[in-house]
């Protein structure tokens, strides 16, 4: 999925209750991320800047065993100074790959694993205010680990900080202790881990198909 980008001379969309972009300047750009302050004319018509970090669409995934147990990382994060505990997860940024080719390629290629059985846990917004990045958790059951050699064959190796991954396997229910204790924060992870357990209180029922494309735009948003 391409970032969103909003263009002034565009007709304003009538679902968007009167808000319209009437300018937009880039300030920054690079590969995975842009930043641009656009001016804003309200309903009331009073214009305003409102900065919007655009993002590629994200992915996160549930990695969960037969013996209820979760893979998590922990990744050195600059921006917070420090390691975070997170799901496997990566940017859906490959051109032409659907969310679940991406789930299943961020989870071969974080933690080793193929999954049988895949389905939609939760679709979220990651910081809204600033951030126009959808995000998009899975939950992938019955596991099988890719063998060494394959993995080798196929030059799967991490760099930069994805190269200095930790790894565990957590019973679901101490990994959402842990997000209770505030040792988890990543914020998809924590989505992931209670939607995980609220998931299997009611025995996986309300699960969505893995397949399905990403929500419709929101009304004013292009794809």
């Amino acid at each position: 999925m391409n970032p969103a980008h909003h263009h002034p001379e565009e007709e304003p969309d009538p679902m968007s209750a009167g808000y319209q972009a009437v300018a937009s300047r880039q300030v920054y750009a690079d590969k995975v991320m842009s930043l641009r302050v656009d001016d804003v004319r309200m309903p009331g018509g009073q214009v305003a800047e409102r900065a919007v970090l655009d993002r590629p669409a994200a992915v996160t995934i549930v990695a969960l065993d037969d013996a209820g147990r979760v893979f998590l990382l922990s990744q050195y994060r600059h921006p917070v100074g420090g390691f975070l505990i997170e799901l496997p997860a990566g940017l859906a940024d490959k051109p032409g790959e659907t969310p679940f080719e991406a789930a299943r390629r961020e989870l071969y290629e974080e933690a080793g694993l193929r999954a049988a059985t895949w389905h939609i846990l939760a679709d979220m917004r990651v910081s809204p205010g600033a951030v126009n990045q959808l995000a998009r958790v899975y939950l992938a059951r019955d596991l099988t680990a890719v063998p060494e050699d394959e993995r080798y064959e196929l030059g799967q190796a991490g760099e930069f900080e994805e190269a200095d991954f930790h790894t565990e396997w957590l019973d679901l229910d101490e990994a959402v202790a842990r997000v209770h204790a505030g040792e988890i924060q990543n914020s998809a992870t924590v989505a992931g881990l209670l939607a995980a357990v609220s998931a299997r209180t009611l025995n996986w029922k309300p699960l969505r198909p893995a397949d399905l494309p990403w929500p419709a735009p929101l009304a004013g948003e292009t794809r």
